[in-house]
């Protein structure tokens, strides 16, 4: 899936769901000051998850409680782009989300690669497919993250450093989705709940690398997650959700304001 509406404006009238569209050809428009701070990014950074969904007419699920919203307000920024959208990849992001930085941006923030890896395909493999194919799907994520997920990055963080040649990058991790041997007493096994962990190990140890290499900063939201993945006895990841099952294993409104945010301080 494609999108290309971005919603660019001041924290204040973003809440109020300021929006500006985007052509489909957003990468190749010509270079213009840009806004002081653009989110990119997948679901994480849009905010699905953490309710109060802003009406940009679009699936992109950008929510008024995301971590990107909240910095924003919290440090009066300005000129703020709102581009983050739900089930981006790094492709969509290329491709539709890079239309508002340009030299005048100085912050950058994205999460994105979960969707590459096929983050969607393993956990409903998990969650209905017993542990031997929840393993091997955790396997084949991996091996897809070590084939191709360092080159999509590349090419994505070199877009960005193109169009933003002054902006601080801060690529921001994915937590743990499980506390093991935690208070669930259905659904998953432990052994699956671990090897999905490591996954998600993997996942932030190749963003990492790649963000470094281009001199970006990577964020770890892991450790400010510890204690609160799904199995804890205060979670601020969603489980499954069968009434809103696209929020399932994404950040509650406290993921997101307690676990992101805080990490983004610190590392902006």
């Amino acid at each position: 899936m494609r999108h290309t509406r971005t919603a660019a404006c001041s924290p204040a009238l973003l809440l109020a769901a300021c929006l500006v569209a985007a052509p489909a050809t957003a990468q190749a428009a010509p270079l213009k000051a840009g806004p002081g701070y653009v989110a990119l990014g997948d679901s994480y950074s849009a905010g699905l998850g953490a309710g109060d969904y802003l009406p940009t007419g679009t699936d992109c699920r950008r929510s008024g409680r995301a971590y990107p919203v909240l910095w924003a307000s919290a440090h009066k920024v300005t000129t703020f782009a709102f581009a983050a959208c739900n089930h981006a990849r790094t492709s969509d992001v290329l491709s539709g989300q890079l239309r508002t930085l340009g030299p005048g941006t100085r912050l950058v923030t994205l999460t994105v690669g979960g969707s590459d890896a096929g983050f969607v395909g393993v956990m409903t493999t998990c969650a209905l497919g017993g542990t031997s194919r929840c393993l091997s799907a955790v396997a084949g994520a991996r091996a897809t993250m070590d084939r191709s997920l360092g080159d999509s990055l590349d090419r994505l963080y070199s877009a960005i450093r193109n169009r933003a040649p002054a902006a601080r990058v801060v690529v921001l991790g994915y937590p743990h989705l499980y506390h093991l041997r935690g208070v669930c007493e259905i659904g998953l096994q432990d052994s699956a709940r671990a090897a999905i962990n490591d996954g998600v190990d993997h996942l932030d140890a190749v963003i990492a690398r790649r963000a470094a290499a281009h001199g970006f900063t990577f964020a770890d939201v892991r450790a400010a997650f510890a204690g609160h993945e799904i199995c804890s006895r205060s979670p601020w990841l969603h489980s499954v959700d069968v009434l809103a099952p696209t929020e399932s294993y994404h950040p509650t409104a406290p993921g997101q304001s307690l676990g992101y945010l805080p990490v983004l301080d610190r590392a902006s």
